[in-house]
């Protein structure tokens, strides 16, 4: 099928036509499916007629936009040419040639790639807040701060970019562009704008980026301490990065030490989606059925999804279980009152943080703290280990000053919350558990744990050597 958004495709000289492989003698002519053209007899021109024959074909599968590029750079050597075939399909299409000064990996990496980020969020939000300024709600001026305070941020990551082109550092721009980009903004603006949690993922950035940097210089020693996430004497910990580092310290090396990408699953953008989608509904104020799912409909568009066997498989499921929650969400007792709400706070020497997907008001005034899941449903007995939910009531009371009563996994499939137990024997439990974590990290222990369940869905089963088949 084709793609649902803009195709790629890299066309160096190294790639297209690249180097000539040899066809097996013992292939007869007749099992060839398709013969080159009149006049390719030679075997590099047989050669450049194949790899023309499949660049038309992948280009031909692009449906809203083509990009055909190549990186230039001062090195002389093989791959730093254009291919031929560049300046074929160029002057085919009439197409404009434009020159991107911009790096896609290294120290700026981080800012162009949030930027973009930021970017489409905000214009895809920009009808929603506008269809809002037609309905006389209390609420709407809070929205259209939200909105600027976003687009503030943007223009914030867009004057890093350009102070980092004449080599200021993120750590020491940021302070005059936040005074800058707030002095014409409201107080709620400005509010919103200084509780954003951005200004502290570009400084991380930076300090792992410089880190990076320092370990590359000091190679005779090989040590892993300049790429391990501190904070201060302690670490920088999530919920997710102690869950990874208990399943299998290896991992946890690979992803947030190595930091070795991780492509998302159909599993993993599946939950993106529904996780946006209830977030937005809720935010909104609620609203028809008819409403959720016409967010679910934008929110499926911009991830990608299409009409594959297990992409219609997903959105069924998706199209039957938000009917049923928008059904159950009309009974419940509790009023959501934060969404996507983050928390950081020190657990001893150490800084935890992490988001919490939303908390809501019970009837008698207290509150219960909800993790949406995408999965298979576990039992509170299963859930016995928990940590998440322990580290996010933690982050509650020390970040928020909130007390809660009650905290649950909601699994959205099913539409089923499974509590879990919040008591303080729980809570040093989890103490003792991140700290045993940690010290394990701090002292560089990796050791996996290899089994054949968490293997067999790991990213890293193809490097790893104890990978179990």
């Amino acid at each position: 099928r084709g793609f649902d958004h803009v195709l790629v495709l890299g066309l160096d000289a190294g790639s297209m036509p690249g180097p000539r492989r040899a066809r097996p003698d013992d292939v007869p002519e007749e099992l060839v499916k398709e013969s080159p053209a009149d006049g390719a007899s030679d075997g590099r021109a047989v050669h450049e007629w194949d790899m023309r024959r499949r660049l038309h074909v992948a280009m031909t599968r692009a449906r809203r936009g083509l990009v055909l590029s190549w990186a230039e750079t001062a090195e002389q050597g093989a791959g730093t040419r254009a291919s031929p075939f560049l300046e074929e399909a160029r002057a085919a299409v009439g197409g404009e040639e434009e020159v991107v000064e911009e790096e896609l990996f290294g120290p700026a990496e981080g800012l162009h790639s949030t930027f973009r980020m930021m970017r489409d969020e905000l214009l895809d939000t920009v009808a929603q807040v506008a269809g809002r300024l037609g309905e006389m709600r209390l609420d709407t001026y809070l929205e259209v701060s939200r909105a600027v305070a976003r687009y503030l941020e943007l223009l914030k990551l867009a004057a890093l970019i350009e102070r980092g082109k004449a080599g200021q550092r993120v750590s020491d721009a940021l302070g005059e562009v936040n005074e800058l980009l707030l002095q014409g903004a409201s107080p709620e603006q400005r509010e919103l704008f200084t509780l954003s949690a951005l200004d502290d993922y570009l400084l991380d950035a930076e300090g792992d980026e410089r880190r990076r940097r320092e370990a590359i210089g000091a190679r005779p020693d090989e040590t892993l301490e300049p790429f391990i996430p501190r904070r201060g004497d302690g670490l920088l910990l999530s919920a997710s990065d102690i869950e990874t580092y208990r399943l299998c310290p290896l991992k946890y090396k690979f992803a947030r030490v190595f930091r070795i990408p991780q492509e998302p699953s159909i599993n993993q953008r599946f939950g993106i989606v529904v996780h946006q989608v209830l977030e937005r509904f809720h935010t909104e104020g609620g609203g028809s059925l008819e409403h959720l799912m016409q967010l679910f409909e934008a929110a499926w568009r911009r991830s990608g999804f299409g009409d594959a066997n297990d992409d219609l498989q997903f959105r069924e499921r998706a199209v039957a279980a938000l009917e049923r929650y928008w059904e159950l969400d009309r009974e419940r007792e509790g009023e959501p009152v934060s969404f996507e709400r983050s928390f950081s706070f020190r657990l001893g020497p150490h800084l935890v943080r992490g988001r919490v997907d939303r908390v809501d008001r019970l009837p008698d005034g207290r509150h219960e703290l909800i993790d949406y899941k995408t999965g298979k449903p576990k039992t509170a007995r299963e859930l016995r280990d928990d940590v998440q939910l322990s580290l996010y009531q933690m982050g509650a009371r020390e970040a928020w000053g909130l007390e809660t009563s009650a905290q649950s996994y909601y699994y959205v499939l099913d539409n089923r919350k499974v509590p879990v137990a919040h008591s303080e024997e729980e809570l040093d439990r989890v103490r003792g558990t991140v700290a045993e974590i940690a010290d394990g990290i701090q002292s560089h222990s990796f050791e996996p744990k290899p089994s054949y369940e968490l293997c067999s869905f790991c990213d890293y089963r193809i490097v790893c050597p104890a990978a179990e088949k």
